[in-house]
């Protein structure tokens, strides 16, 4: 008995702070088993999850990293590490496209986080470099953040080439030049340069100051713009679609006689280019295809769409969304209102709660709190989550804080920290504490307010942001 009673008690947040430790100090493999038994206690948990899919993309393993990232979400569909985590697993992998959605999903959900923003710029940019204008490329300019992805990526493809140099070369012939131009863009003379560098071989065996051969350079750049020209072909390029645009018109007619899996996926692949549309910055467009996508839905039989009712709503949603982005908030707020309508005829709680949450959003935005603060108040009953009350509650006190209305404001604040305390978020934590002492201030509570910025000043070291750190000192 006295054995037993010796014997270290293995705790959950035992194996997650020593996994965490090791992570840090570059023990990734040893960490991995410290997650693994920790899920083993507690299966299931998205905390535990997210942080193995960072240890699994330290190691290189992103099919394994972006699994967790999905599993998280699957758990709680608000979290926003788990949308930051699956969007940078997906940057990591090279699907820019899809990593952004990611992003722009994230930053809508907190937009308070400004590695959502940091992600959509790189993301962006990435896609740019891929599609666009080489120029706008600056290699010697360190302190972008997507050079450091591209450098590895380079070198990594280096690796590649160098240890099969025949599946390269055989890659190449595959592929014609014309549909190479077309895959590579303006990229296409850059490695048509490249390739004609290779032939001088004095330049080739000479090395830079750095003492790094112009071959290696050279191979690194070609292998860089292979793997951008397979990932093309791969995803379609966004110049593809005006191809599939226009087969997509030639087949109108033949909607009708169209079996249900065909138009489940056209419809799902049709959502997906609007929600990409409106992440990469083209709110019209993205209004445009919502728009026509609508006025097809409601001309086909209702047992020919699956969820044809629940689809009709996420559409006026997106419609919203996008206006809202163009500035169009009576528009939006139309929108988002048929939204809601349609969610409450059929029953779609989760639909309701989105439209809720949307209409709340263009009344703040054009300065109604009170009608802000109703609509969030009905979506109270609805929310599934601590982190989602948690940011509810602090909207609703950020707008009796606008209304000069000090009580409700702290008293908001203060439920908004209890459900952040429950979901152990530290920056809602951090929110909700700031929202507190701003509502004491205005309340005259000095020595309370002294005390919960102090306490805010603590989250912000953790989180941490130096501007929040700096903002609160202020």
């Amino acid at each position: 008995m006295a054995d037993e009673d010796d014997l270290p008690v293995v705790t959950f947040g035992n194996l997650m702070s020593e996994g965490i430790t090791l992570s840090r100090r570059g023990l990734h493999d040893k960490a991995l088993g410290c997650f693994n038994d920790a899920l083993k206690l507690r299966a299931g948990d998205k905390h535990c999850l997210i942080t193995r899919s960072k240890c699994f993309l330290k190691l290189g393993d992103t099919e394994n990293s972006l699994k967790d990232a999905e599993a998280s979400l699957q758990i709680d569909k608000t979290f926003s590490e788990g949308l930051y985590q699956k969007a940078e697993t997906l940057y990591t992998m090279g699907d820019f496209e899809f990593a952004l959605v990611f992003y722009h999903r994230g930053r809508r959900l907190r937009p308070d986080l400004h590695k959502f923003q940091l992600g959509i710029n790189k993301a962006e940019e990435a896609i740019v470099n891929c599609i666009g204008d080489p120029s706008s490329v600056k290699l010697e300019n360190k302190e972008e953040l997507c050079f450091v992805s591209r450098q590895a990526e380079s070198k990594k493809d280096n690796q590649k080439q160098q240890n099969k140099p025949t599946k390269d070369q055989k890659q190449t012939k595959k592929l014609s030049p014309k549909t190479e131009r077309q895959l590579l863009g303006a990229l296409y003379a850059d490695k048509a340069y490249l390739e004609k560098l290779l032939k001088d071989k004095d330049l080739m065996q000479s090395s830079t100051r750095q003492g790094i051969k112009v071959m290696d350079l050279v191979l690194g750049g070609i292998a860089y713009l292979n793997h951008r020209r397979d990932f093309w072909q791969q995803q379609k390029p966004i110049y593809a679609r005006v191809h599939e645009r226009k087969v997509l018109r030639q087949g109108r007619t033949q909607d009708k006689k169209e079996k249900p899996s065909d138009i489940s996926r056209s419809i799902a692949k049709n959502m997906e280019d609007i929600e990409l549309s409106l992440a990469r910055g083209s709110a019209e467009e993205s209004c445009r295809k919502a728009e026509r996508l609508l006025k097809r839905i409601q001309t086909w039989p209702e047992n020919d769409v699956p969820n044809r009712n629940e689809l009709i709503g996420n559409l006026h949603s997106c419609i919203g969304n996008a206006q809202l982005a163009m500035g169009q908030m009576e528009a939006a707020l139309h929108s988002h209102k048929m939204d809601l309508d349609c969610a409450r005829q059929n029953a779609l709680t989760d639909a309701e709660s989105r439209a809720l949450d949307n209409i709340g959003h263009v009344y703040a935005r054009i300065g109604k709190f009170q009608q802000a603060i109703n609509t969030w108040e009905e979506k109270i009953p609805l929310a599934q989550s601590s982190l989602e009350k948690a940011w509810l509650f602090h909207e609703i006190g950020r707008c009796y804080l606008e209304l000069d209305k000090a009580e409700e404001a702290q008293d908001y604040g203060k439920k908004s920290l209890q459900a952040a305390d429950e979901e152990g978020d530290v920056e809602w934590q951090l929110q909700a504490t700031v929202l507190v002492a701003q509502a004491q201030v205005k309340l005259k509570d000095y020595p309370s307010a002294i005390m919960n910025f102090e306490r805010a000043l603590e989250k912000a070291k953790l989180v941490p942001s130096e501007a929040a750190q700096k903002g609160i000192i202020a």
